[in-house]
């Protein structure tokens, strides 16, 4: 038991005595039974922290590099937890059963603890009694990368399109409940409910440029842009016109190409790349001769907003996508399968 736990569990064992006592005097009483401290700790285990990272992924081979696990979070297991902590606070049967009787009071004060546990910058607090946790782990370069990164959870698509972003008072938002990075890699992310969406995006701390590559048959890469017009900022179509509400989004742009030296990979031809800009249809540019555009056009067609990840589910694709919060006994089965498969073959 490391030293901070000590003081919890020494502090729980204090109050004990405290709570048993006020318990017949809050009956029937909205006071709080659970002291604030104590209460905070306990959604805290709830929400999982402290708990040892290899009681939450037993082997590596269950979160190789690169990839995204979803779960549920189990109740009976999350309320085992908090009676076990409760229960160092007991010595004798009486006591025990004194606490047993506690419970259910103390359980309810938890359910609303756990949803205040995160409390986002600019949104009301939101409470109530808990729901059915879901969440995921995340093991990538992009969580160092990018230590930032936002998460939000859908109960729905949201109506106008992927690049939308809906406060997290919005009736198809759920509450993110804990966001943390468990190493410098790994992230872990926990929801009120069961999404139908998630969105992963990079933090929209800065200005960022960049293209888009695409691979040919051949392996040769090409690099493409976006056309957007540069007075208005909105994306244009091959033909030039503007698009406009759910249509205003980038995959629905026309390609402009973006144009390297010859023998320097990754290394822009600024001045053909400038030209292909200026003779795509609807872009605003209007520089002539040798002053072609200028600065701000060139970085308004360069500019790139953060990259977001969406994992979806889908009744109508269900062939082509399994819903990732729906796990069943087969699946479970089949991938730990094949990863023994994978591990006695290495051997």
């Amino acid at each position: 038991m490391r030293f901070s736990d000590a003081i919890s569990y020494g502090t729980i064992t204090l109050a004990l005595g405290d709570m048993i006592t006020a318990a017949a005097d809050v009956s029937g009483s909205t006071q709080a039974l659970t002291p604030p401290d104590i209460l905070k700790f306990l959604a805290g285990l709830r929400m999982l922290q402290g708990v040892p990272f290899n009681n939450l992924v037993p082997d590596t081979e269950l979160l190789p590099n690169e990839s995204i696990r979803f779960f549920f979070l189990d109740r009976a297991w999350t309320d085992a937890l908090v009676q076990g902590a409760l229960s160092v606070a007991t010595a004798n049967t009486v006591e025990r059963a004194q606490l047993e009787q506690l419970y259910p009071a103390i359980e309810a004060e938890i359910d609303d603890a756990e949803r205040r546990f995160r409390a986002p910058g600019g949104e009301p607090v939101m409470g109530g009694s808990a729901g059915q946790v879901t969440g995921f782990l995340l093991r990538s370069a992009a969580v160092a990368g990018w230590p930032g990164m936002h998460v939000r959870a859908y109960r729905t698509e949201p109506a106008t399109n992927d690049e939308q972003v809906l406060p997290e008072t919005h009736a198809s938002r759920i509450k993110l409940l804990r966001l943390e990075r468990l190493a410098p890699a790994v992230l872990l992310a926990l929801f009120d409910g069961i999404p139908s969406v998630v969105h992963i995006e990079e933090p929209r701390q800065g200005l960022q440029f960049g293209t888009r590559l695409s691979q040919s048959t051949s392996g040769q890469f090409s690099a493409t842009v976006p056309a957007r017009n540069v007075r208005s900022g909105k994306y244009v179509n091959a033909s030039g016109a503007e698009l406009q509400g759910a249509q205003n989004v980038s995959e629905n742009a026309a390609p402009i190409p973006v144009r390297f030296r010859p023998g320097a990979a990754g290394v822009i031809d600024m001045t053909n790349t400038a030209r292909a800009f200026r003779s795509a249809a609807g872009t605003g540019m209007t520089g002539t001769g040798d002053d072609i555009i200028d600065g701000a056009e060139f970085a308004m067609q360069m500019m790139r907003f953060p990259y977001r990840q969406v994992f979806a589910q889908s009744g109508v694709t269900a062939t082509v996508q399994e819903a990732a919060f729906r796990p069943t006994v087969a699946r479970i089965a089949r991938q730990n399968t094949e990863i023994l498969r994978a591990m006695i073959e290495e051997d």
